[in-house]
């Protein structure tokens, strides 16, 4: 292992094909107010480098309110919640317009709050919308929406939201840029004898008191929130990383697959991490299906189409997990999975052909009853 301009040794990157990077306040804030590319272009050269490699990036960018407070002068950082507000909402434009300058693929804004990841049609709806845009090669740029929630600007905030939009999206990895070069046993800028930690198995309560607070005077978070983000996605079977956004040399390495920082490890793969959610969830309904879909579904890596639907049991909602069971001249259990659809409009759309689903409806959510990556064999989470 060798060092780069930091006491944190060169390891192995996990490997991974979908990730999320969040990026804070403190890398895009500049001396003067408003936004700066100094660091920005760093991060963008990694993230069009990743592209190249075929991989897929949402980024969670902070830096709307730090924008606006540059753009209308004399709002001070203890300014009520109404002018903070108001802030985000002129400072969005110009943070979205920062990271499109960096590429020619279009740059798509998502504002979400907790509420939307809290309630489970917004919650399908949201991860349907990222989806799409990664599919379009777009690059979401991910915030909360700090202009509407009255709770939303407080410590930490876009950590949290980047580990929860992770799990949305079925990311590999968390990818957190910090202004310092990863975890310490204790605060580096205060305490001399701080050891770096570069590759940690578990958050414990241990870990989580070497922390300390806020690190920046324009950011919300410091490095707790950090790893409380990292156990947020380590849930899902996440690992996170955490580097130095400021130093070139770092993201030139990273986007070699070399990591340069902290390493927080999740145990299990995300595949278990579902299976294990899904044998757990309560059951709200029974979608009923034919022969044909039972064995398509049995295959593996198919999704239910209401071709292959017979009917409905129950009063299930659409984010709800349903047991699909085949009816036929023997009846069995396949799998279970998150319903798109609730139980009513299954059972309009059975038999039909997706191209039909707007036309019986009225609308559509795609073209799936149950998504196979919202699906589990029962013979999978039986073994």
């Amino acid at each position: 292992m060798d060092r780069v301009g930091s006491v944190f040794l060169e390891q192995a990157l996990p490997t991974w094909r979908r990730a999320v990077l969040k990026v804070g306040s403190s890398l895009l804030a500049a001396d003067g107010g408003g936004l700066s590319t100094r660091h920005a272009l760093g991060l963008a050269e990694f993230i069009a480098a990743s592209h190249r490699a075929g991989r897929e990036v949402v980024l969670v960018s902070s830096g709307a309110v730090a924008a606006g407070r540059a753009t209308v002068r004399g709002v001070s950082a203890h300014a009520p919640l109404a002018a903070k507000q108001a802030l985000a909402a002129i400072g969005q434009t110009q943070m979205v317009a920062l990271w499109q300058r960096f590429f020619d693929r279009p740059v798509a804004q998502v504002l979400l709050t907790h509420d939307d990841l809290r309630n489970r049609r917004r919650y399908l709806n949201a991860r349907a919308t990222l989806r799409e845009l990664l599919s379009l090669g777009a690059l979401p740029v991910v915030n909360e929406n700090d202009t509407v929630a009255v709770d939303e600007l407080k410590l930490g905030d876009n950590d949290n939201l980047a580990a929860i939009v992770a799990a949305l999206v079925d990311a590999d990895l968390l990818l957190i840029a910090t202004d310092i070069d990863g975890l310490y046993t204790a605060n580096p800028r205060t305490d001399a004898t701080a050891q770096p930690l570069h590759d940690v198995p578990a958050v414990t309560p241990a870990v989580l008191a070497m922390a300390g607070g806020a690190g920046s005077l324009v950011g919300t978070g410091g490095m707790r929130t950090k790893l409380e983000a990292a156990t947020k996605a380590a849930a899902a079977a996440i690992e996170t990383v955490l580097f130095n956004g400021t130093r070139s040399e770092v993201l030139r390495a990273l986007a070699a697959d070399r990591l340069h920082g902290t390493r927080l490890r999740a145990a299990g793969t995300r595949l278990a991490a579902r299976k294990y959610w899904l044998r757990h969830a309560p059951v709200a309904g029974i979608v009923q299906v034919d022969a044909g879909a039972a064995n398509a579904l049995a295959k593996g890596r198919a999704s239910l189409l209401p071709t292959g639907v017979i009917g409905a049991e129950g009063e299930f909602s659409r984010g709800d997990v349903v047991e699909i069971v085949e009816r036929g001249e023997a009846t069995r259990s396949i799998a279970r999975g998150i319903a798109q659809y609730g139980a009513a409009e299954v059972r309009r759309l059975a038999r039909r052909h997706t191209r039909e689903i707007e036309d019986v409806l009225g609308y559509s959510y795609g073209e799936n009853i149950v998504h196979r990556d919202d699906l589990v064999l029962l013979a999978e989470v039986s073994a």
